[in-house]
């Protein structure tokens, strides 16, 4: 395992949960408007030993109750498994977070009980993934089986989608909103620089503009629950907006 970052403690990172964060290196993907370059490009940050993570999880018993794993993509490391399976021998759920593209992988892990809730990263709509994603020619096909098998497997799970200027327009909403109608949540999120970005030339939109791509989705996502964050990495400010009442 490559474990970049440890953060503590997060009230946020696994809805319901006092956890901690496991941040793992590497990445199949190069969005630009990545807030985690240095971990996804393997810079700077030194290495946790899966033993001090062991340790950290030991000394946490009664105190925490969930890890969030996130990256970087998780299901790059090949011993993603055997590390979920020790976290859950110590009493943990666990959270995954995902870009999607590895969904053999995803089920195995899903199918062995070893995720208890799974998150997806919905870059875009699927004929702009290639520019979303830095990848040329790439086309969402596994990310779209990922999606489908979480739909329907009866695991708790959420697909969210970081809205940028440069590449994101009204269009791009309707359509992801079109592919993953019926899901159980969805969240949208402003785009906020963190200073750690693989591109420099990525932009938030405006208020007024990001509400009219919040009604877009409102228009075409039938859910329970539809979500904006607006967020900064480490404020966040949360609107729900329960689509059965409104």
């Amino acid at each position: 395992m490559i474990i970049k970052g440890l953060q503590k403690l997060t009230l946020l990172d696994y809805p319901g949960h006092l956890a901690c964060t496991v941040f793992t290196g590497g990445c199949n993907f190069r969005c630009p408007f990545c807030h985690n370059a240095s971990i996804v490009l393997g810079e700077g940050s030194e290495n946790y030993s899966e033993e001090e993570i062991f340790g950290f999880l030991e000394k946490r018993k009664g105190r925490l109750d969930g890890v969030a794993i996130t990256g970087g993509e998780p299901l790059l490391q090949k011993d993603i498994a055997d590390f979920m399976r020790h976290i859950k021998s110590l009493g943990y759920k666990i959270k995954l977070d995902t870009n999607g593209s590895f969904p053999e992988k995803l089920k195995e892990l899903i199918n062995e009980g070893l995720c208890d809730y799974v998150a997806v990263d919905i870059k875009n709509a699927p004929n702009k993934y290639s520019e979303t994603v830095g990848r040329l020619g790439y086309f969402p096909e596994r990310v779209a089986e990922s999606v489908d098998f979480l739909m329907n497997c009866g695991i708790e799970y959420e697909f969210r989608t970081t809205v940028v200027a440069e590449l994101h327009m009204a269009e791009d909403i309707e359509e992801i909103g079109k592919w993953i109608k019926g899901a159980k949540r969805w969240y949208l999120q402003s785009f906020v620089d963190s200073g750690d970005l693989i591109s420099s030339d990525m932009h938030g939109l405006s208020t007024k503009i990001m509400n009219q791509y919040i009604e877009i989705a409102r228009n075409t996502y039938q859910v329970l629950n539809f979500v904006v964050y607006n967020y900064t990495t480490t404020i966040y400010s949360c609107l729900c907006h329960n689509l059965h009442k409104m």
